[in-house]
């Protein structure tokens, strides 16, 4: 077997996975004089951010947003020249698909919990909003030490509350299921209200007056010229002008400890020597390369449950199309329908609109934890049951110029009650391996932000400093918007 060094030098490290987490861990690294080998085992860098283009437009095909009140991405990309790029939606107002029409997103809410029931007039039934204003009336609900989302705001608020509008938040930011994901790793500050107010609608109020004092304006979220997609690239791009060497088709299969302390890394007949690894690829890979070194570890990540699902992008004759006004719509999955959200890209991308004045590009995304039988399908059918779904929802009865269907299976890993226990217990057995470090999706959030905040903790670590992970840890991600869902 053939022994190579990971990049000669002081401070060598091997980070697993090329995914936005692992290249902003070896971004950070070099930054800070490491030596830095990156190995991935697909053909491209990137993970779940990936630029495509369809009938000659550029498009993602991956995440398309990306959280601007949280300052890590926006940071990186500047780090890497794409401050230049940034670009905030052209409309954030959306629309939510529901009892038969396309209704006004409510506003005025934190993850659809509303402060006052008028919030969210128009979306419910008169019996739900009446079911609100119950909430002051109630003793408080314990919430221990975890509780599933949905189940906490139906008791307080009731379930039309969760079915309506807090079901489709959260399915777009996991394709998961409300009444199973964790409240205190999802929605923090909600769990956090839980914990110490008795009203859940008060409690809301009270984070809306926080965020007023602090004067939080500007964009929730923001994009990139040419699509998120780009950002990955940037970093490589960086990563590669300062010395790291980025190895794609290239599997970690093997990760032993060295009688000095240190570690190899071993793909196929090669075997890397490094100081310190950062492992940022998705639970069950983690899990098969650690199985060996931290098997307590292995099984925790081998307990983490992931969505697939599929994004399909059409591209219409902006002449033959119209659309409502708007960036797009979420779909409750108590509706019955197939598609889950549409994005109105031309709408919501100034960039977009600009560089194909002729064309209508739409996205649509199906599937949710659980749901198999839909991503069975073949594309063609994909598409097919998009467009229905489309013309039914907004009237677009137009034939499209071209269509591509991008599936992400196993994309999205599922934060269910106990999720923050879960990732305390792995963290736990990891910290007995020095110069070991996990980041990614599968820890504190699936956002590009948290992403790239766990990426930075996982450095620290390796470093000695495990402030970094206390901080994720004492502070759950915010705000999980940006992952490969709409």
């Amino acid at each position: 077997m053939r022994e190579v060094h990971a990049r000669e030098g002081t401070g060598r490290v091997v980070v697993v996975g090329a995914g936005i987490a692992g290249l902003a861990a070896a971004h950070r690294l070099l930054q800070q004089g490491a030596r830095v080998t990156v190995l991935e085992a697909s053909g491209r860098v990137g993970g779940k951010l990936l630029p495509g283009e369809i009938a000659g437009a550029r498009v993602d095909l991956g995440a398309e947003s990306m959280l601007a009140r949280r300052p890590e991405a926006v940071e990186l990309a500047r780090e890497v020249g794409l401050a230049d790029h940034l670009q905030p939606p052209a409309t954030a107002t959306a629309s939510l698909w529901t009892r038969g029409a396309l209704r006004p997103m409510p506003k005025g809410h934190v993850m659809g919990v509303p402060g006052t029931a008028a919030a969210l007039s128009g979306v419910l039934s008169q019996e739900g909003l009446d079911r609100i204003g119950r909430d002051a009336e109630l003793p408080r609900t314990e919430v221990g030490d975890d509780v599933a989302v949905g189940e906490y705001v139906a008791a307080r608020l009731g379930r039309e509350v969760v079915d309506r509008l807090v079901e489709p938040l959260l399915g777009g930011v996991y394709a998961g299921d409300a009444y199973r994901i964790s409240l205190r790793s999802a929605v923090p500050q909600l769990f956090q209200v839980a914990r110490t107010h008795t009203s859940l609608t008060e409690g809301v109020r009270a984070i809306q007056e926080r965020a007023a004092a602090a004067r939080q304006t500007g964009p929730v979220f923001t994009g990139l010229r040419g699509g998120v997609g780009t950002l990955p690239l940037a970093v490589a791009e960086s990563v590669r002008s300062r010395g790291g060497e980025i190895l794609t088709g290239t599997p970690a299969t093997r990760l032993r400890r060295t009688p000095e302390g240190g570690w190899l890394v071993a793909s196929g007949d090669r075997t890397w020597r490094a100081d310190a690894v950062i492992v940022a690829v998705p639970a069950p890979a983690a899990a098969r390369l650690l199985r060996e070194e931290s098997p307590g570890a292995a099984a925790e990540l081998d307990t983490v449950e992931y969505a697939s699902m599929a994004l399909v992008t059409l591209a219409y004759r902006r002449d033959e199309a119209a659309l409502p006004e708007g960036s797009g719509f979420l779909v409750p999955p108590v509706d019955g329908r197939t598609i889950k959200a549409s994005t109105f890209a031309s709408h919501k991308w100034g960039w977009i609109a600009e560089e194909n004045p002729g064309l209508l590009l739409v996205r649509t995304s199906v599937g949710r934890h659980g749901e198999t039988e839909i991503l069975q399908r073949d594309d063609a059918e994909l598409v097919d049951v998009s467009r229905r779904d489309l013309k039914e929802a907004t009237g677009l009865d137009a034939t499209p110029v071209a269509t591509r269907v991008t599936r992400w299976d196993g994309g999205l890993p599922q934060y269910p009650v106990g999720h923050h226990a879960r990732v305390a217990r792995i963290r736990a057995h990891v910290a007995a391996l020095p110069g070991l470090a996990l980041c990614g999706a599968p820890y504190d959030g699936v956002g590009i932000p948290a992403c790239i905040a766990g990426a930075r903790a996982a450095v620290d670590q390796i470093h000695g400093d495990p402030r970094g992970v206390q901080q994720l840890t004492a502070h759950p991600v915010q705000s999980l918007h940006g992952g490969a869902g709409e």
